[in-house]
């Protein structure tokens, strides 16, 4: 991937915003190899960044998932002797996920303005499967804007007679944001490849919405994607295809397309779905500041602002401000909330600023009630006492609600391996006793109470998948009526799984 530069904009900002350092060679694991990133160019005019995965065949088989379409054939001597670790496929799409994971996610920590920037960019993938040849690379990637070059590669230069491979060489040039441009690779590199190395799950809908939000909805070939890219699974494809068409509705009248999707399951006639987890959580904080009647509230961490939004249809919230580290969140929240089109004193209502939770801030004082929805997760375990410190002890509302997954539920996700958190980005999972122990340890050093609710179904072996920690502040000492402490003073439960991270 390179890029061009001058002195005023560098070049070498492809190193901030691939989180990558430009003078180093860096090396990282995969489940099924080993993924390397290195620049063969570094300079202010022009910057390339490499990402090479290498494959370990064995791994391949031994975790079996290098059999079938697009990997080895069900044969022993094809499992081991394949295309996989010298062609683009499903497996540089997780390494590209992995590796360049705040890059797609459109984060840059040093460099916030970074991000919503557009770079002229050339991405070269040297060797692509491409089931239905060049023509099928050119619809892919045209109507993204990427002027496309895609070349045959020869079964064997030697024998010009035996014809072209399958594969292309594929060249992208154009303007982009970095973020939307590895989020079309994300998604594009396993369907031109029409195989994945993994089991093609339900929340797969949910990857290919993440990554597709923005550009999906309105692609022409967006029928042939989703297709592909969930394996032909009939029902996921037809799941995927309807919330795109909702997002594309919601996005012309500027609605809320869980509020169309909710619309469309009451008028069905066919069994009410189950709601998102995400609604559920979303439901239940919204229930537990109804009930401490908090007018004034802040949303740490917000992200795109989905519970922003929520907040904004009841009334009774008189003061919003949404805080997130991210300029890249922030700017797709004001997108999505469209302050423009509101009313003056609907307007008034809301803020969105840039902030961290590690660092007191003295803007986030005054509020009645503060929620960190599925965000102390994402914190590195030694700095939570700060993350604790400038919530409770400086910022101090009279309420925090804080959501973080319950890594005990995490057994019944199928396609989760055992041992393996949720989402790469998170620094730890907790268990129900291990949330219990750290929450009841910050209610007592800050003056609060705290209580504990499940979110979705609580399941009688392993809890439920969401859990809930309602604080209240109180104005007896600390020590005085507050629940017990079920951990020392460390700011966080010791557990194996938190010295990994």
């Amino acid at each position: 991937m390179t890029t061009t530069g001058s002195a005023e904009r560098p070049a070498t900002d492809l190193g901030f915003l691939l989180h990558k350092h430009p003078d180093r060679a860096q090396e990282f694991s995969t489940s099924h190899g080993t993924a390397h990133v290195f620049y063969p160019e570094a300079g202010t005019e022009r910057c390339t960044a490499a990402l090479l995965l290498e494959v370990d065949p064995v791994a391949l088989v031994r975790r079996g998932r290098g059999k079938g379409r697009g990997g080895a054939p069900d044969s022993a001597l094809a499992q081991y002797v394949n295309d996989r670790p010298y062609a683009a496929s499903s497996l540089l799409a997780v390494a590209l996920g992995a590796v360049f994971s705040s890059a797609l996610k459109g984060q840059c920590r040093a460099r916030p303005e970074l991000p919503g920037r557009e770079l002229p960019l050339r991405i070269e993938v040297p060797v692509l499967p491409a089931r239905g040849g060049t023509e099928l690379v050119h619809r892919l990637f045209r109507p993204l804007g990427w002027t496309v070059g895609a070349e045959p590669v020869p079964l064997d230069a030697r024998f010009p007679d035996w014809g072209d491979s399958r594969y292309v060489s594929l060249v992208l040039e154009g303007e982009a944001r970095l973020a939307d441009a590895l989020r079309h690779l994300y998604v594009l590199l396993p369907v031109l490849d029409d195989a994945k190395h993994y089991w093609v799950a339900p929340d797969e809908v949910d990857k290919l919405l993440r990554a597709g939000e923005g550009w999906l909805e309105h692609h022409p070939e967006q029928e042939l994607i989703a297709g592909r890219y969930l394996a032909r699974r009939r029902s996921l494809t037809r799941e995927a295809l309807e919330r795109l068409e909702l997002a594309r509705l919601a996005e012309a009248d500027g609605s809320d397309p869980e509020e169309l999707d909710n619309a469309v399951d009451e008028s069905a006639d066919t069994d009410e779905r189950p709601a998102p987890l995400a609604v559920l959580r979303r439901e239940a904080i919204l229930a537990a500041l109804r009930e401490t009647g908090a007018a004034r509230v802040l949303d740490l961490g917000c992200g795109q602002g989905q519970l922003v939004r929520a907040l904004l249809k009841d009334a009774r919230f008189t003061g919003i401000t949404g805080v997130d580290v991210s300029m890249r969140a922030l700017h797709e929240a004001r997108r999505r909330l469209r302050p423009e089109r509101m009313s003056e004193r609907q307007a008034a209502r809301v803020t969105l600023t840039q902030g961290s939770l590690t660092y007191t801030d003295p803007r986030l004082s005054g509020y009645d009630a503060a929620v960190l929805s599925e965000v102390i997760e994402h914190i590195d375990p030694p700095r939570l006492p700060a993350a604790e410190y400038a919530v409770f002890g400086a910022a101090r509302p009279g309420t925090v609600v804080v959501t973080t997954p319950n890594a005990e539920y995490n057994v019944r996700w199928e396609t989760l391996p055992a041992g393996e958190v949720r989402h790469h980005d998170h620094r730890f999972e907790w268990t129900r006793e291990e949330f219990r122990a750290w929450a009841r340890a910050v209610a007592e050093r800050h003056g609060y109470t705290v209580e504990f609710r499940p979110v979705g179904d609580d399941d009688p072996e392993v809890g439920p998948p969401t859990q809930l920690a309602l604080f209240r502040l109180v104005t007896e000492a600390p020590n005085s009526g507050a629940p017990a402490t079920g951990a020392p003073n460390t700011g966080a439960p010791n557990t194996a799984k938190e010295e990994a991270a």
